[in-house]
Formats: C-alpha cells, structure tokens, sequence
C-alpha cells in the first residue's frame, strides 16, 4: 500500500457545506484523485480538549454545532461510520509519543470535520475518526501532535487537519464582501512556505507573515495546517506539497487547500 497525502483544508463557515464555491468542487476532484484510503482521521479546532480524545463512535453523529444559517444546513447529514482500529491504533501512537489520549465513544463529527469531509468524499462512505484539538497549543506543540500521528498514511490513512487559512470572525461582513486585502497577503506569504518546503518559516508563521495577528487573533484555526504538516512523511521541508486553490469566501475566509507528499499537479 502506498503511502498517502496529509491534508490541510480550509473548512469554512458551516454553509460551505450548501455553497461550494470554488474550493468544494476541487476538494472534490481531489477525494476521486487520490488513492482510497482505508480511513479518514481528522482534527478540528472545533473540538478542542485538554488533552486528546479519540471519537471511538461506531456511527458517529453529525453534529450541527452552529446557529443562525439557512434551515436546509441543519437538515444535511454525513453518515460515516467509524473505524474501531483506526481508533486504537492514533491512541496508541498519541500515547507512546507522551499525548495522554483517551477514547469517547460519544463524540460525533462537528462541522470542521463533516463539511469538508462532505465535499472530499461526498458519498460518506470512507470511515471517520476523529481527534481532538488539546488546549493550550503552540506551533512546535502542533506539529509534534501531528508527527506522532505520521505513522498511518502508511498504513493507508489520510489524515486532515480542518481549519482556516485565515479566520478572523469579528471582521465577518457578508457573502458579498470584496476580498480583504490582508488575507491574500497572508495566504500568499503561506502558500509560499508551503511550495517552498520551508517548515521553519510555517513553523514562525503566526509571528512573521504580514498582517498574521488579524489573520488569526487566536490561533486555533491555524493549528492544523501545522498538524497536516507535521504528519506528512519528513514534515513539510522534505516532502512535496500540492496546493488546492479555494479562493476567499465571506471577503476574510482564505480557503486554500494542501496536500503534504502528494506529487500531483497543482490545481490552479
């Protein structure tokens, strides 16, 4: 079995799910090009815990964990089922590396996992796990959580760090918002890093990218891009990295995707 890509994806506001502007249909493109994975496993910032948990659902909920959208959101569901091993075994390999992981066998998938999920693999039908997000991260802490991870694209899994590019919600203005010129900074000065390898600067990006501290004035969103990254074979500095165009949705949410170690073309 080859092994797979880690991704990073820009989740979006919850009715990404309901209008996919650019960034669903390539997210789509990407789910047919990749090999089919034997699991997905994947870490949002919308369930953050002290330490981490692994959902061990058999058939976990789809949670809607947002309010004020259109109903026709709340009506939609991602019936994924789970993966018991896939479970133990990112338990296994938390633990070992010093996380102090835990099961729950309650939690379902929030929407920084099922709505990108929903466009990756529209079919629901590649099992879930999902990780929690511990509290209290820095970037090196991060990366670190996704390198302990970085084991199992070996064994056929994709695992996806869901967050935003950019996500500074108090700036939200509206569908129909020209794009700020902040975030294509920073999502250029990022992407850079990406194309480039370089994961010393993504490592600094919170304190060196232009207008960074507006981009994310709390940093929860960016963590998994470094998870993505830090669980890709070698880290970002030596494996090659994909980018997946998604443009900016809301005029302030950059919707760039990448792919860690998948040599594929990029998608422009």
């Amino acid at each position: 079995m080859c092994r797979l890509p880690t991704l990073f994806v820009s989740h979006g506001a919850p009715d990404f799910a309901l209008e996919p502007g650019l960034a669903g249909p390539r997210l789509t493109t990407l789910g047919r090009a990749l090999p089919r994975p034997e699991a997905v496993l994947v870490v949002s910032p919308h369930w953050t815990t002290p330490t981490p948990r692994v959902s061990t659902a058999e058939r976990p909920e789809t949670l809607h964990d947002f309010g004020g959208f259109d109903p026709a959101l709340y009506r939609l569901a991602y019936p994924a089922c789970g993966h018991a091993v896939l479970a133990q075994r990112a338990l296994e390999r938390l633990n070992d590396a010093g996380w102090s992981a835990r099961a729950d066998p309650h939690r379902g998938l929030d929407h920084g996992a099922w709505v990108p999920l929903l466009h990756l693999f529209p079919d629901a039908d590649v099992p879930v796990v999902q990780v929690s997000l511990p509290s209290g991260l820095d970037a090196r802490r991060a990366w670190d959580l996704g390198h302990a991870l970085a084991a199992l694209p070996d064994d056929g899994v994709l695992i996806v760090g869901s967050g935003s590019l950019t996500h500074n919600l108090a700036e939200f203005p509206g569908r129909h918002a020209a794009d700020a010129a902040y975030v294509a900074a920073f999502a250029a000065w990022v992407r850079e890093a990406v194309e480039q390898g370089d994961s010393a600067r993504l490592l600094r990006a919170l304190d060196d990218a232009p207008a960074a501290r507006r981009a994310h004035p709390t940093p929860e969103h960016f963590w998994p891009l470094l998870v993505a990254a830090g669980a890709a074979d070698g880290g970002a500095g030596s494996a090659p990295a994909m980018v997946i165009e998604g443009g900016i949705a809301h005029g302030m949410l950059a919707m760039d995707a990448y792919a860690f170690g998948w040599p594929g073309e990029r998608a422009a």
